[in-house]
């Protein structure tokens, strides 16, 4: 059949707008700007009596779970790599937890390097030096280690310096004190406890820094944590916390979203592992999951 030459010159049209395109149909992400913050040996029970409320009101407002778990070993790097890389241990073999120049790079894809494959801007803002082990090259537009400090307030100062230049689709931040605290003085001291408080002032000034670069009604933040801890005795006799073991009060973690479309005042009831948090990234960004990531969205947290 002959097609009416206005007809055909309407078809072209539309397939030119992209209209009857089912990628361009798909192409646009849930949201544009996806920020991980994470809370280093931030043991949700000690996250909800500390005084956080900037943590507490995003928990209260977005959806949020209490008993999500991370890998083991519970150890710093191995869980952010699989926070990172949407897979556990046994696949991404990251298994040292200080910087060992020797070792190299992650071996497999990380969010960043898949984000940075679809057009994305990248950004890393860090409180410890081994993240160096998940840079590949080409695959983070900014990263940021502030010297001499590292804590969280220099880390958010940072971060609020920048953010509205660089703009990142995809962000991890990640706050050290908690974890300094808690080996120095104990899982539970006083110490760790005003460390987390520190944390939530650096959050606000996250939150704030979004706002004002414009980027709040298009973003999603994920609050969470890499490990928990535990006390124990060193040598001397004095208490410390520690964590690396598959113990309840090392594996639990918080997981909280807060943002554009994520449901309200919602608690969330389906299982969260460690690797999650990359599918969910990757999935707000609406980006492919790879085939081999044991992470799932948590789809339940969003509308």
């Amino acid at each position: 059949m002959k097609l009416k030459p206005a007809f055909t010159a309407l078809l072209v049209g539309i397939f030119t707008l992209g209209l009857f395109d089912p990628v361009a149909a798909t192409a646009a992400p849930r949201v544009k700007h996806v920020f991980i913050i994470s809370f280093d040996q931030g043991n949700p029970d000690l996250i909800q009596k500390a005084d956080m409320p900037t943590f507490h009101q995003m928990a209260a407002e977005g959806a949020h779970t209490w008993s999500a778990y991370t890998i083991v070993p519970s150890l710093t790097l191995p869980s952010h790599t699989s926070m990172l890389t949407g897979v556990g241990p046994q696949v991404h073999q990251v298994l040292w937890n200080d910087y060992e120049p020797t070792n190299g790079l992650v071996k497999i894809p990380t969010i960043f390097s898949i984000a940075k494959q679809h057009g994305l801007v990248t950004a890393m803002f860090v409180g410890k030096e081994k993240f160096k082990h998940l840079i590949l090259p080409g695959s983070v537009d900014a990263f940021v280690w502030p010297q001499p400090d590292a804590d969280a307030k220099a880390v958010a100062q940072a971060f609020a310096a920048q953010v509205a230049q660089i703009k990142p689709n995809l962000c991890f931040i990640h706050f050290a004190d908690p974890d300094v605290a808690g080996h120095k003085s104990g899982a539970n001291s006083p110490e760790k406890m005003l460390a987390l408080a520190d944390c939530d002032a650096a959050l606000k000034t996250i939150k704030d820094a979004i706002a004002a670069a414009g980027m709040a009604d298009s973003s999603v933040i994920i609050l969470t944590a890499d490990h928990g801890s535990h006390d124990i005795k060193n040598k001397e006799g004095k208490t410390v916390g520690t964590h690396g073991a598959a113990t309840s009060d090392d594996v639990t973690i918080p997981w909280i979203a807060w943002g554009k479309g994520v449901k309200k005042n919602f608690s969330i009831t389906a299982p969260v592992v460690q690797y999650d948090t990359a599918a969910t990234a990757l999935w707000l960004l609406k980006i492919p999951l790879p085939e081999s990531f044991w992470g799932r969205p948590v789809t339940s947290a969003f509308k």
